[in-house]
Protein backbone atom coordinates (compact mmCIF):
# COMPACT_ATOMS: atom_id res chain seq x y z
CA UNK A 1 0.00 0.00 0.00
CA UNK A 2 1.25 3.69 -0.99
CA UNK A 3 1.97 5.28 2.22
CA UNK A 4 1.70 9.32 2.75
CA UNK A 5 3.54 11.74 4.54
CA UNK A 6 1.80 14.34 6.90
CA UNK A 7 2.21 17.57 6.07
CA UNK A 8 3.12 19.26 9.19
CA UNK A 9 1.61 23.58 9.52
CA UNK A 10 2.59 24.54 12.76
CA UNK A 11 1.85 28.11 14.02
CA UNK A 12 -0.54 29.26 11.42
CA UNK A 13 -2.97 31.95 11.69
CA UNK A 14 -5.93 32.19 9.55
CA UNK A 15 -7.67 35.07 8.05
CA UNK A 16 -10.78 35.36 6.03
CA UNK A 17 -9.95 36.89 2.91
CA UNK A 18 -9.94 40.76 3.58
CA UNK A 19 -12.41 43.29 1.73
CA UNK A 20 -11.40 46.50 -0.01
CA UNK A 21 -10.50 49.52 2.27
CA UNK A 22 -11.48 53.63 0.88
CA UNK A 23 -7.12 53.50 1.17
CA UNK A 24 -6.88 50.23 -0.89
CA UNK A 25 -4.73 47.33 0.16
CA UNK A 26 -1.87 47.67 2.59
CA UNK A 27 1.21 45.84 0.96
CA UNK A 28 1.87 44.61 4.95
CA UNK A 29 -0.97 42.74 5.09
CA UNK A 30 -1.25 38.90 4.81
CA UNK A 31 -3.89 36.20 4.21
CA UNK A 32 -4.17 32.52 4.63
CA UNK A 33 -5.88 30.47 2.84
CA UNK A 34 -6.99 26.56 1.67
CA UNK A 35 -6.89 26.17 -2.14
CA UNK A 36 -6.22 23.84 -5.35
CA UNK A 37 -3.53 24.93 -7.60
CA UNK A 38 -4.79 25.30 -11.01
CA UNK A 39 -2.10 25.46 -14.31
CA UNK A 40 -3.12 27.66 -16.85
CA UNK A 41 -0.39 27.32 -18.93
CA UNK A 42 2.06 24.29 -18.66
CA UNK A 43 4.65 26.51 -21.62
CA UNK A 44 4.73 29.14 -19.35
CA UNK A 45 4.23 27.95 -16.07
CA UNK A 46 1.26 29.96 -15.40
CA UNK A 47 -1.27 29.44 -12.69
CA UNK A 48 -3.94 30.35 -10.32
CA UNK A 49 -5.15 29.46 -7.01
CA UNK A 50 -9.27 28.36 -6.87
CA UNK A 51 -9.83 29.02 -2.92
CA UNK A 52 -12.15 27.60 -0.63
CA UNK A 53 -14.45 30.44 -0.62
CA UNK A 54 -15.31 30.29 -3.97
CA UNK A 55 -13.09 33.05 -5.31
CA UNK A 56 -9.25 33.14 -7.53
CA UNK A 57 -5.88 34.33 -6.86
CA UNK A 58 -3.98 35.43 -9.68
CA UNK A 59 -0.47 35.63 -8.54
CA UNK A 60 1.58 38.78 -9.76
CA UNK A 61 4.62 38.43 -7.94
CA UNK A 62 6.14 35.08 -6.50
CA UNK A 63 9.64 35.05 -4.65
CA UNK A 64 10.69 31.76 -5.18
CA UNK A 65 9.86 28.75 -8.04
CA UNK A 66 6.41 27.43 -6.86
CA UNK A 67 6.87 24.35 -9.18
CA UNK A 68 9.06 22.91 -7.16
CA UNK A 69 6.46 22.73 -4.20
CA UNK A 70 3.34 21.63 -5.71
CA UNK A 71 1.83 20.64 -9.01
CA UNK A 72 -1.43 20.75 -10.96
CA UNK A 73 -4.26 19.68 -9.31
CA UNK A 74 -2.46 19.99 -5.18
CA UNK A 75 -4.30 21.07 -2.29
CA UNK A 76 -2.50 23.97 -1.14
CA UNK A 77 -1.99 26.41 1.95
CA UNK A 78 -1.11 29.68 0.83
CA UNK A 79 -0.18 32.84 2.57
CA UNK A 80 -0.81 35.37 0.43
CA UNK A 81 -0.77 39.57 0.26
CA UNK A 82 -3.46 40.80 -2.22
CA UNK A 83 -2.58 43.66 -4.91
CA UNK A 84 -6.09 44.28 -5.98
CA UNK A 85 -8.87 43.15 -7.21
CA UNK A 86 -11.71 42.54 -9.84
CA UNK A 87 -14.81 44.06 -7.88
CA UNK A 88 -16.73 46.65 -9.99
CA UNK A 89 -19.89 48.55 -8.39
CA UNK A 90 -19.41 47.81 -5.23
CA UNK A 91 -19.79 44.16 -6.33
CA UNK A 92 -17.81 41.17 -4.38
CA UNK A 93 -14.74 40.58 -5.66
CA UNK A 94 -13.99 36.89 -7.53
CA UNK A 95 -10.81 37.21 -8.32
CA UNK A 96 -7.45 38.64 -6.36
CA UNK A 97 -4.35 40.14 -7.84
CA UNK A 98 -1.99 39.13 -5.34
CA UNK A 99 1.72 38.42 -4.03
CA UNK A 100 2.23 34.91 -2.93
CA UNK A 101 4.40 34.91 0.23
CA UNK A 102 4.49 30.96 0.99
CA UNK A 103 2.90 27.87 -0.08
CA UNK A 104 2.48 24.43 1.39
CA UNK A 105 1.27 21.75 -0.36
CA UNK A 106 -1.92 19.86 2.22
CA UNK A 107 -2.36 16.43 2.07
CA UNK A 108 -5.57 15.05 -0.23
CA UNK A 109 -6.29 11.69 -0.62
CA UNK A 110 -9.78 9.51 -0.66
CA UNK A 111 -11.75 7.12 1.43
CA UNK A 112 -9.71 3.45 1.64
CA UNK A 113 -12.01 0.67 1.87
CA UNK A 114 -10.60 -1.29 4.84
CA UNK A 115 -9.66 -4.82 4.44
CA UNK A 116 -7.69 -7.70 6.62
CA UNK A 117 -4.64 -7.16 3.93
CA UNK A 118 -4.38 -3.73 5.45
CA UNK A 119 -5.33 -3.68 9.13
CA UNK A 120 -2.25 -3.65 10.37
CA UNK A 121 -0.18 -0.80 8.00
CA UNK A 122 -4.22 1.50 8.50
CA UNK A 123 -3.34 1.45 12.22
CA UNK A 124 -5.09 2.35 15.02
CA UNK A 125 -3.38 4.69 17.18
CA UNK A 126 -5.14 7.84 18.46
CA UNK A 127 -5.14 11.08 17.04
CA UNK A 128 -6.82 14.97 18.21
CA UNK A 129 -9.47 16.51 15.87
CA UNK A 130 -9.19 19.87 16.80
CA UNK A 131 -11.29 21.27 13.40
CA UNK A 132 -13.12 19.42 10.52
CA UNK A 133 -15.08 21.16 8.15
CA UNK A 134 -16.56 20.37 4.64
CA UNK A 135 -15.11 22.14 1.62
CA UNK A 136 -17.77 20.96 -1.76
CA UNK A 137 -16.24 17.86 -2.39
CA UNK A 138 -13.90 17.48 0.71
CA UNK A 139 -13.56 16.56 3.95
CA UNK A 140 -10.94 18.73 6.14
CA UNK A 141 -9.26 17.72 9.10
CA UNK A 142 -6.60 19.81 11.69
CA UNK A 143 -4.82 17.26 13.44
CA UNK A 144 -2.93 17.34 16.76
CA UNK A 145 -0.90 13.97 17.48
CA UNK A 146 2.80 13.37 19.33
CA UNK A 147 6.09 12.11 17.94
CA UNK A 148 9.55 12.68 17.35
CA UNK A 149 11.34 11.81 13.83
CA UNK A 150 9.41 9.44 12.09
CA UNK A 151 6.51 9.47 9.31
CA UNK A 152 2.97 9.25 10.73
CA UNK A 153 0.28 8.19 8.16
CA UNK A 154 -3.39 8.95 8.50
CA UNK A 155 -6.40 7.82 6.40
CA UNK A 156 -10.06 7.60 6.51
CA UNK A 157 -11.55 4.39 5.66
CA UNK A 158 -14.86 2.84 5.65
CA UNK A 159 -16.44 -1.36 5.20
CA UNK A 160 -15.95 -2.69 1.90
CA UNK A 161 -18.04 -3.05 -1.08
CA UNK A 162 -19.77 -0.95 -3.00
CA UNK A 163 -22.48 1.49 -2.01
CA UNK A 164 -26.16 1.97 -3.40
CA UNK A 165 -29.34 2.80 -2.56
CA UNK A 166 -30.15 0.47 -0.34
CA UNK A 167 -26.97 0.77 1.61
CA UNK A 168 -27.45 2.36 4.92
CA UNK A 169 -26.90 5.81 5.82
CA UNK A 170 -25.26 7.53 7.54
CA UNK A 171 -22.57 5.98 5.59
CA UNK A 172 -19.55 4.91 8.64
CA UNK A 173 -16.27 6.36 8.38
CA UNK A 174 -13.66 5.97 10.88
CA UNK A 175 -10.22 8.67 11.05
CA UNK A 176 -7.20 5.73 11.40
CA UNK A 177 -3.87 7.14 12.68
CA UNK A 178 -0.66 5.33 12.55
CA UNK A 179 2.18 6.66 14.45
CA UNK A 180 4.75 4.18 13.54
CA UNK A 181 6.34 3.34 16.94
CA UNK A 182 7.14 6.47 17.25
CA UNK A 183 8.28 8.55 20.64
CA UNK A 184 5.24 10.57 21.70
CA UNK A 185 7.68 13.45 22.36
CA UNK A 186 6.69 16.65 21.12
CA UNK A 187 3.45 17.75 19.65
CA UNK A 188 2.72 18.02 16.18
CA UNK A 189 -0.35 19.62 14.21
CA UNK A 190 -1.75 18.77 10.63
CA UNK A 191 -4.32 19.59 8.34
CA UNK A 192 -5.18 17.06 5.65
CA UNK A 193 -8.23 16.95 3.20
CA UNK A 194 -10.38 14.01 2.06
CA UNK A 195 -12.19 13.42 -1.28
CA UNK A 196 -15.83 12.39 -0.84
CA UNK A 197 -16.15 11.17 -4.29
CA UNK A 198 -16.04 7.75 -3.45
CA UNK A 199 -19.30 7.94 -0.98
CA UNK A 200 -21.46 8.63 -4.22
CA UNK A 201 -24.72 6.71 -4.71
CA UNK A 202 -26.00 6.48 -8.60
CA UNK A 203 -29.68 7.59 -8.40
CA UNK A 204 -28.93 10.11 -5.24
CA UNK A 205 -27.54 13.62 -5.39
CA UNK A 206 -26.42 13.70 -1.32
CA UNK A 207 -25.57 10.94 0.83
CA UNK A 208 -25.15 11.37 5.04
CA UNK A 209 -22.29 10.10 6.52
CA UNK A 210 -20.45 9.89 10.01
CA UNK A 211 -16.96 10.28 11.02
CA UNK A 212 -15.93 8.42 14.16
CA UNK A 213 -12.08 8.44 15.80
CA UNK A 214 -10.17 8.31 18.98
CA UNK A 215 -7.78 10.85 20.93
CA UNK A 216 -5.55 10.95 23.20
CA UNK A 217 -7.29 10.73 26.65
CA UNK A 218 -9.50 7.45 24.94
CA UNK A 219 -12.67 9.64 23.83
CA UNK A 220 -13.89 8.99 20.87
CA UNK A 221 -14.70 11.77 18.50
CA UNK A 222 -17.49 11.84 16.01
CA UNK A 223 -18.77 14.29 13.32
CA UNK A 224 -21.97 13.97 11.47
CA UNK A 225 -21.83 15.27 7.98
CA UNK A 226 -24.14 15.44 4.31
CA UNK A 227 -21.84 15.55 1.11
CA UNK A 228 -24.25 17.48 -1.81
CA UNK A 229 -21.99 16.18 -4.71
CA UNK A 230 -24.89 17.22 -7.34
CA UNK A 231 -23.86 21.19 -5.81
CA UNK A 232 -19.95 20.34 -7.30
CA UNK A 233 -18.06 18.88 -9.95
CA UNK A 234 -16.50 15.98 -7.85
Amino acid sequence: MKKYLLVIAVGVAFLMTGCLDDDGYSLDKMWVGFGIFQETDSTSNSYQIAMDDSTVLIPMAIDFNIHYYVDNGDRVLVNFTILDDDSQNNEPATKYYVKINSVTKVLMKGILDITEEIEDSIGSNPINVQDVWLTDSLLNFKLKYWGLNKIHYINLVKQPGELNESSEQPIALELRHNSNGDDESLPYTAFVSFKLSALKITGLDSVKFVVTGTDYNGDEFDYDGVYHYSENNE
